[in-house]
């Protein structure tokens, strides 16, 4: 199945029912009096997590959801049928933004929460309510009310313990590929990751995490350059950041400089994203011989001035590979541990989290506003276009009138 972290979709709740005029009509019953009764409310449009749905390519298909409309009242001071709730199922982890606003409406973070992202219109009171001393045979009602309508930006967050990062070709993919079941693409040349991979990493028979690999960052990714700004949101989930290190690269660039850089584009999307516990794997070292690997992995570590965990591994041939994950095993173990046993270490992590979703709530709502500017320009270049084409200039002079009776 393709994956889908982005979608844009419409959603209509339904329009309040119209209030009754109707005056009770009885035999042998004079003067029966108004009766009318109220129209139903119209439905709302929520959005429920579901632990069922890993991508939002459902909405890439249908992107339009409406509500029931509500029935309108009827004689006999009978209420209409309220409209039924639609209730649609998206991933856990997906924001919601409203697209016309910027608005962040909500985040469905947990299995089963309900979030409302379109409020149904009210009913119309039928002449029943009218009624009074002065006005024994009202002849007014009320009609109900239109549904909100709202342009959704739907965006979802993977959901997982281990985070990936690094630069194109450094051997995510396969690393990912070593360690679990996933089969991302594997090529010799960078950018073969175009969306992000999950992969369940399992540790015995009944012990695993889940471990998530985002294409490649760039210089500026932080800023909208290559995919950067696109999937570095999913690693705001994460509990462990592995940065993955091409001990050799292609193009003969230095590790130093793509492991600060990198650094660098992750403080500046969010600097709580930053202080996420980071592993540095040193990766590819097959390609160096056995007697070279310790001094250039020591220089590497002194230029950085890492004081982190290291682990070398080449994940082509699968070596280093069960020492990382049993050591991610342990540590995302003790984390959880702390958590249940400590307020203050739950705190800690519910102020980190919540730190790391409003910086990267605010950078896709940057990103949005980028993109709704370069609209609007784009709309007003266009109107000063068709402007210029109907301005009177000197050539229109020679336009020949004739007038015909």
């Amino acid at each position: 199945m393709q994956f889908v972290d982005e979608a844009s979709i419409t959603v209509e709740a339904g329009k309040g029912g119209n209030g009754c005029l109707s005056f009770r009509r009885e035999k042998f019953i004079p003067k029966g009096g108004p009766d009318g009764g109220d129209g139903g409310h119209g439905g709302s449009v929520y959005l429920v997590g579901d632990e069922s749905l890993n991508t939002l390519i459902d909405f890439k298909f249908q992107r339009f959801y409406k509500a029931e409309n509500g029935r309108p009242g009827q004689g006999s001071q009978m209420s209409g049928r309220q409209g039924e709730d639609l209730y649609v199922k998206v991933p856990v982890g997906t924001i919601v933004i409203d697209v016309e606003t910027l608005e962040v409406i909500g985040d469905v973070t947990e299995v089963g929460q309900e979030l409302k992202v379109a409020q149904g219109g009210r009913r119309g009171l039928g002449n029943v309510h009218f009624k009074s001393s002065t006005n024994r045979a009202p002849r007014r009602t009320t009609q109900g009310t239109e549904g909100d309508r709202r342009e959704l930006r739907l965006e979802l967050k993977l959901m997982a313990d281990v985070g990936l990062l690094g630069m194109p070709n450094a051997g995510k993919s396969t690393l990912i590929r070593a360690v679990s079941a996933a089969r991302p693409k594997v090529a010799d040349y960078p950018f073969t990751t175009l969306v992000p991979n999950l992969g369940v990493v399992k540790i015995g028979s009944h012990e695993h995490f889940v471990i998530a690999d985002v294409p490649g960052l760039i210089e500026g990714a932080s800023e909208g350059a290559g995919l950067g700004l696109r999937f570095l949101k999913h690693l705001t989930r994460t509990r462990l950041l592995f940065h993955v290190v091409d001990v050799m690269p292609v193009d003969e660039s230095d590790p130093v400089a793509a492991v600060e850089m990198i650094a660098a584009e992750l403080a500046s999307f969010s600097p709580a994203l930053a202080e996420l516990p980071r592993w540095l794997v040193i990766n590819k070292l097959d390609l160096i011989a056995p007697d070279e690997r310790a001094a250039k992995v020591a220089e590497i570590k002194q230029r950085l001035g890492w004081e982190g965990p290291v682990f070398e591994l080449s994940a082509a041939n699968r070596e280093g590979c069960d020492e990382l994950v049993q050591a991610a095993h342990r540590w995302l173990v003790e984390q959880r541990q702390q958590v249940l046993e400590s307020e203050d270490a739950a705190q800690r992590e519910r102020e980190m989290r919540e730190r790391m979703e409003q910086e990267s709530l605010a950078r896709a709502e940057e990103r949005l506003a980028r993109r709704h500017r370069r609209v609007v320009e784009k709309d007003v270049e266009q109107d000063e276009s068709d402007d210029d084409d109907d301005d009177w200039d000197e050539d229109d002079y020679d336009v020949e009138i004739e007038y015909v009776r």
